[in-house]
């Protein structure tokens, strides 16, 4: 029995022992080993490095949202006074008058236009037919006819004639209009009005009346 447990023995060894030494050769792949320190026993730590220069600026991001309203301020204090106002209250003349009568004025004579319809400060009087400055300036006066026969008009200033304007050219039994106007200066308590020359053939009818007008422009 022994030598049967031998003979089994030496059949297993003589059966191994190839493979053993085929491991003995292999060579071990183990896994890594940890990292050496760097630092040693008998070092000292660096000191901080001075910093990198700035980097350039980034990318502007996107706008938040708008925030609510804010809560009301207190009021303030009341402001000073201002200057007193230098500007002088606007002085101002006007006038229209028609004339009142069918007939026609006379010859070589002021121009009477008796239906008043506007007289800012009544500087225009409808008896005398004369205009009299109150305000001095550069003032507009102007004339609108209605003619029935020739016409021929003067505008004085005073005693000096500014213009002249006439109407030749009529037709007969066929009512025509006739205007003229003029800028002129005027001083204080001058006179303007219309005066007819030889031909004056000027109406006042409702259905065509005769208009003597001025106003101030700007005053001096």
């Amino acid at each position: 029995m022994l030598h049967h447990l031998v003979v089994v023995i030496g059949a297993l060894l003589s059966f191994l022992a190839p493979m053993l030494d085929a491991v003995e050769t292999c060579q071990s792949t183990g896994l890594p080993g940890m990292p050496a320190l760097r630092q040693g026993p008998n070092t000292h730590k660096g000191g901080k490095g001075d910093p990198g220069p700035v980097g350039p600026d980034g990318k502007r991001g996107e706008s938040g949202r708008e925030g609510p309203p804010g809560l009301q301020g207190i009021m303030g204090h009341p402001g000073e006074p201002g200057e007193g106002s230098s500007v002088v209250p606007e002085m101002q003349s006007a006038f229209s008058a028609a004339r009142g009568t069918t007939a026609f004025p006379d010859r070589s004579s002021i121009i009477r236009f008796t239906t008043v319809i506007t007289n800012i400060n009544n500087d225009y009087d409808p008896l005398t037919g004369r205009f009299r400055c109150r305000v001095a300036g550069t003032y507009y006066f102007v004339f609108h006819a209605s003619t029935e026969d020739r016409l021929c008009v003067v505008l004085k200033l005073d005693q000096s004639v500014l213009a002249s304007f006439c109407d030749h050219l009529y037709k007969h039994n066929v009512r025509q209009a006739s205007s003229g106007g003029l800028a002129v200066y005027v001083n204080m308590n001058q006179e303007v009005w219309l005066e007819t020359k030889d031909y004056r053939g000027m109406t006042g009818k409702p259905a065509g009346y005769s208009i003597f007008s001025g106003f101030l422009l700007h005053a001096h």
